[in-house]
């Protein structure tokens, strides 16, 4: 997955071979984070920044692949969805800002919404509002893994559970909507 920036184009990489504190990986990273509570983490996500690898992180949870909405860019910093958490990090210069777990199994991705100002993130187990800033504004669950179609609209985010149950969750609170 690549997308370009104001700090430059920005790549994300699985990295499943990956192993930290090991001298022996295919790529050198500048920075890696081993965020998993075990010692090898089931998600092990990449930066690459104008081809220069930047950063590392591993995580547990549920194993997330990369894919179009794994990193969203947003006023400067991007946010990077790998195992159950989003990772915020500031490309130009380098710096890991925070790191928040997002679902209690696995996050599928990390978007924005312009109109509210809103980082949301799609887990298998629940939907999360969360601040620029690291905070967990609200989280919300369904009867089942939101496993189907997930969307933002105007007036609300849209997300499909294992048993096609459509929830429309408001921005503000997480409430469901009418």
């Amino acid at each position: 997955m690549r997308i370009e920036t104001s700090a430059g184009l920005v790549e994300v990489l699985n990295e499943p071979t990956y192993r930290f504190g090991s001298t022996d990986n295919a790529r050198s990273y500048s920075f890696a984070r081993n965020l998993a509570d075990e010692s090898r983490p089931s998600s092990i996500h990449g930066l690459i920044l104008d081809g220069s690898p930047i950063a590392v992180f591993g995580r547990g949870g549920g194993a997330s692949g990369v894919h179009e909405r794994s990193l969203v860019y947003v006023e400067g910093l991007l946010y990077l969805a790998v195992g159950d958490c989003v990772v915020c990090i500031d490309p130009k210069p380098f710096s890991f800002k925070w790191m928040l777990q997002t679902d209690s199994a696995t996050c599928f991705g990390v978007h924005f919404d312009e109109r509210h100002r809103a980082l949301i993130s799609h887990g298998e187990l629940e939907i999360s509002r969360f601040s620029s800033d690291g905070n967990l504004m609200w989280s919300v669950s369904g009867e089942d893994i939101f496993t189907g179609r997930f969307s933002l609209h105007p007036e609300y985010v849209e997300a499909i559970d294992w048993n096609d149950r459509v929830y429309r969750f408001s921005y503000d609170n997480g409430n469901l909507c009418a």
